[in-house]
């Protein structure tokens, strides 16, 4: 798609078309370069490089090795609100089979020895080409804002421990505390162009379990003088799946999903004990511990009544609180993004069960807020309304967005954020 025809059907400002189309091809080569060259969490040292540079040749103070092998760039523009904008560093052990010319064909050992394809499969190349797009408009163009601009590039998202890592290592101490903090996500349900934002809750809770249930293993010819962990584990999978059809409210969001089961070593032998891997995800702390609660209990009475020798092992990792956009500061953005883009590509989000650590900064006390740009061709989204080829979630080894539209979109709307936050609007 053009770039000219592309704002003139999604209705952006001739001031924001005119800066973003001027950038675009440099932010257009940097995307391929990052799309090409993905790295696993807590391994982005040349991803982290390659961005430091472009800041630093925009003028930004650059400090690396911040929470591991993030980032933070600082702008100073005289007195004025200090504003974030955060972007996530980290690619995923997906082989990516999307056939673009760019493809990544990265493959690296992971954490647990495995050779595996890496990919970035939830769009971080897309956040972070937007961010050093957004970063390039506002380091050319001085006079019409004032304050100090934050970029933040962190780690280790998709491990939900980055975030954390980050700010422990001192990101709002060490650097100027940020009044408010911005986050994009492309989202692969929305049509490229559109924006996204609704305030409060917007992302879940993430619990972790882990599940090990103990019987007494034997031959499978004989399993009266065993206790198969493979039938108790096959029961607890099967009874979790009350817990949201039974035990929560459906005015409630939630979700338990056993992910992976594994036991065994060979067709003919009753193993000892079997494995399970649960995710429980929630928006409100008194249905996450009703869940938990409800994990922990199935669990435990499943190996009770078959007489397993002990009670499961069960070990819970908190990986992502609830993701919740500040009311007011949706509000004002909304509104900045309504008048600057149109109100056609201005939308409701609507809330998903995934997750997100930028929860962290609010948590931390600073407003945030994250947008979701449609990364999804008009086209392709049509012909799923209408029942044809299902669209490729994130995460997928065949989700691409359709760049362009989207990442012009974000660039866009980052800036347009940052301008309304940090001073005079560039429209008359």
């Amino acid at each position: 798609m053009a770039a000219a025809s592309m704002f003139a059907t999604t209705a952006f400002s001739a001031d924001v078309r005119a800066e973003v189309d001027a950038i675009y091809p440099q932010m257009q080569a940097l995307y391929r370069e990052l799309h090409q060259s993905p790295e696993l969490s807590n391994q982005e040292t040349k991803t982290a490089a390659r961005l430091a540079a472009k800041l630093r040749e925009l003028g930004f103070k650059v400090t690396t090795g911040i929470g591991g092998t993030g980032f933070v760039g600082v702008l100073k523009n005289g007195a004025g609100p200090v504003v974030a904008l955060r972007t996530e560093l980290d690619a995923l052990p997906v082989t990516e089979a999307t056939g673009l010319a760019f493809a990544s064909k990265v493959r690296v050992k992971d954490a647990g020895g495995a050779d595996v394809g890496v990919m970035h499969a939830c769009g971080h190349d897309v956040h972070m080409s937007a961010s050093i797009g957004a970063a390039t408009l506002m380091a050319h163009d001085r006079k019409s804002w004032r304050g100090t601009l934050v970029l933040v590039g962190q780690p280790a998202e998709e491990l939900g421990v980055g975030a954390k890592a980050m700010i422990a290592d001192g990101v709002l101490t060490r650097f100027p505390r940020p009044d408010f903090a911005l986050a994009i996500h492309d989202d692969a349900r929305r049509p490229a162009g559109e924006i996204g934002l609704l305030a409060g809750s917007i992302m879940t809770n993430v619990d972790y379990l882990d599940i090990t249930v103990f019987g007494r293993g034997g031959h499978g010819a004989r399993p009266e003088s065993t206790i198969d962990p493979v039938v108790i584990a096959s029961r607890i999978v099967v009874t979790l799946q009350t817990i949201v059809a039974r035990e929560n409210s459906p005015f409630d969001p939630a979700v338990v999903t056993v992910g992976s089961i594994h036991g065994g070593t060979k067709h003919n032998i009753i193993p000892d004990e079997v494995k399970l891997q649960l995710t429980v995800r929630s928006f409100t702390t008194e249905v996450r511990e009703k869940l938990i609660a409800a994990v922990e209990r199935i669990a435990k009475a499943e190996a009770e009544a078959a007489n397993a020798p002990r009670a499961p092992a069960i070990t819970r990792q908190k990986t992502a609180e609830a993701l919740i956009n500040d009311a007011a500061l949706t509000a004002r953005i909304s509104a900045a993004l309504t008048r600057e883009l149109g109100g056609d590509q201005v939308r409701e989000a609507q809330r998903e069960m995934i997750g997100e650590d930028f929860t962290e900064w609010s948590i931390a006390g600073v407003p945030s807020l994250t947008l979701r740009i449609g990364a999804v061709s008009r086209e392709k989204f049509d012909a799923a309304q209408r029942g044809g080829a299902p669209l490729p979630s994130l995460h997928s080894a065949v989700f691409a967005p359709d760049l362009e539209p989207t990442l012009k979109a974000a660039i866009a709307a980052e800036v347009t954020a940052l301008r309304e936050l940090m001073g005079i609007f560039p429209i008359s």
